[in-house]
């Protein structure tokens, strides 16, 4: 053993590893990421390393790895597991021969999420084992025992770091090469009435489910990550029940305090009952502290009806916890003062902070994204029109000035949506937005389902060649995959000639007057037709000679400003300036300009 300084999803990677791991897919997705990264860069070649094109794919190919003995981890956000659910819900029946980890990362705030989706649900909802780690060194830890519990019971797990774990970093114990575990995998056996799942298997698999599920409860009862900390006065008649990096928040508050009985739940489901049985007896109140949903809270409340226990419980439900949002340090000091009848410490969150500089999130200076949905804008200047976004970097395009995302749900819906608005008011533009990435992920069948359903409507791919939202990994129209192979790229423009959708035009959105030009064709086609909006991100490239204003020449209309949003065009003086650090030279506000006051932009070679 060694200790090394990792980020909590490095961490996650590394136990992985050590653990015997064998393939790992995924898709990017923050805050669970960097697993998948990670795995890929320190991998030395035995480990097959995927980003998928969507989570479903992902999870379907750990569980054919997994079929085969291999030590399989597949990662996503908790949204991501949405996507997944389909598989995941048919995998708890059938089971899987090596073992197989579910990382998905949950993120409490929701910090860059659409949701505070909370995956222990998910878990009890598709019956699978949950692992629930505390801190860097418990995730690196922890997700070793999760194989061994998946392996052991032939069953995949879910693995549920959060936010604060995932993006934390600390100094940890790590196991050296030569005590990895290394896996032998046996290889696919056939055996139709184990791996083929019809309406009889799925009989006696749920009911092995169930019965396996009461084992695992007896069993992590007694898992050492599912424990009690005695409280330090042993008259004191409550206790907190808590999980995750609010059991860190915790230990915290209660430091040098005369702390009640803590009961540290890292196995949500199967719920550990008679750990949580032992821990209640003899208490008069349990304080449940923990992020997202009441799960605990629900689980402890009813574990008290089943055994007649007079222990009264608190947390969400009863507003003793706040019902949203991360916990933090401060508020869960506060909120054990309360329960404890301590004074509230001083070095809690009792005030809101000071404010901190308005920094709304913007498209980046020079993002090709900002063109495009200008274009878009003054080609349908004064007809009804409707833009459906979507998940990516351009969602950023519901912001002013450019104000061009009316909906955005979930990956890959605008494209759906437009075609809903459609049917109800065909009088109406429908345009959605999708970008490269997402394409791949999840807008193909939306396309189908236009052309088959002969939808009046034009999608505009976003094409900027990365998939830049979640760190600009590789997707199928790149040509790269994560284990470095130089492939064939998948043409957007191809898919979408293949699938029926007749006229497919690509054009840079950089270059305006062509842009505006083949919005105002297109659109007017009736039935599905696309429009490919192809620049690379301008973080990818090298930026070019910025902008230059000629003062003579500007009358301060401040039109460069009001129209685009650029943040390298600044106003010092009462006029418009353009910002040299973060100007790219994209030229696309010299275009704008009425009076030709802006040039000298050039993209470089």
């Amino acid at each position: 053993m060694h200790k090394e300084f990792l980020m909590g999803n490095a961490a996650i990677a590394r136990g992985a590893i050590a653990a015997g791991l064998d393939l790992v897919s995924g898709y990017p997705g923050t805050p669970s990421t960097e697993v998948l990264e990670t795995t890929a860069k320190v991998n030395d070649g035995s480990i097959y390393v995927e980003w998928s094109v969507n989570e479903k794919a992902a999870l379907e190919l750990g569980a054919g790895a997994a079929y085969s003995g291999a030590r399989a981890m597949v990662t996503m956000k908790q949204v991501g597991l949405n996507v997944a659910s389909d598989p995941l819900m048919s995998l708890a029946y059938i089971g899987v021969k090596g073992g197989m980890v579910i990382m998905v990362a949950d993120d409490p705030g929701p910090i860059s999420s659409q949701t505070e989706q909370d995956t222990r649900h998910f878990a009890s909802f598709s019956k699978l084992p949950c692992f629930d780690p505390s801190s860097v060194q418990e995730a690196y830890d922890m997700i070793q025992d999760a194989f061994e519990y998946s392996e052991k019971y032939h069953t995949p797990v879910l693995f549920r770091p959060t936010t604060r774990v995932c993006h934390g970093y600390a100094s940890i114990e790590v196991k050296d090469e030569d005590e990895y575990k290394v896996n032998k995998p046996e290889g696919f056996v056939k055996d139709s009435s184990k791996w083929v799942i019809f309406p009889r298997l799925s009989y006696n698999a749920h009911m092995h489910i169930e019965e396996r599920n009461a084992e695992l409860s007896e069993v992590l009862s007694g898992y050492e990550r599912n424990f009690i900390v005695p409280a330090k006065d042993s008259s004191c008649r409550r206790g907190i029940a808590t999980h995750g990096i609010s059991y860190t928040y915790v230990m915290e508050a209660l430091r040098d305090k005369p702390a009640p009985a803590v009961f540290k739940v890292s196995t949500p489901f199967p719920f550990p009952e008679q750990a949580a049985v032992k821990f209640l007896e003899g208490l008069d109140e349990v304080l449940c502290v923990e992020e997202l949903d009441p799960v605990i809270e629900r689980e402890l409340t009813y574990i008290c009806g089943k055994y007649h226990l007079g222990t009264r419980i608190l947390g969400k439900l009863t507003h003793n916890i706040k019902t949203a949002g991360e916990n933090t340090c401060g508020t869960v000091a506060v909120s054990i003062a309360g329960f404890m009848g301590w004074e509230v410490p001083e070095t809690a969150e009792t005030e809101a902070p000071p404010a901190l500089p308005v920094r709304p999130p913007v498209l980046c200076a020079g993002c090709p994204h900002r063109a495009s949905f200008f274009a878009v804008k003054e080609a349908m200047k004064g007809k009804k029109s409707v833009f459906c976004g979507d998940i990516g970097c351009y969602t950023l395009g519901n912001a002013m000035p450019l104000d061009m995302v009316d909906t955005c749900l979930c990956m890959g819906a605008g494209v759906n949506i437009t075609q809903g608005i459609g049917k109800i008011e065909p009088d109406t533009n429908c345009f959605a937005f999708v970008g490269d990435s997402t394409f791949f992920a999840s807008a193909i069948t939306g396309a189908v389902n236009a052309v088959y359903n002969q939808a009046n409507m034009t999608l505009v791919v976003l094409d900027n060649s990365t998939t830049a939202m979640t760190g600009h990994q590789p997707h199928p129209g790149t040509g790269r995959t994560m284990m470095g192979q130089v492939v064939d790229k998948v043409s957007i423009q191809d898919v979408l000639r293949g699938v029926g959708v007749k006229t497919v035009e690509t054009v840079d959105p950089l270059d305006l007057k062509t842009a505006v030009e083949t919005v105002k064709r297109v659109a007017a086609e009736d039935g599905v037709k696309a429009i490919i909006f192809k620049s690379p991100c301008a973080v990818l490239i090298k930026s070019g000679k910025p902008a230059v204003i000629d003062p003579d020449k500007c009358t301060n209309c401040k039109r460069c400003i009001k129209a685009l949003g650029c943040p390298g065009i600044v106003m010092r003086d009462g006029r418009p300036a353009i910002e040299n650090s973060l100007c790219t030279g994209c030229g696309l506000c010299s275009q704008v300009c009425p009076f030709n006051a802006i040039g000298g932009a050039g993209n470089a070679e």
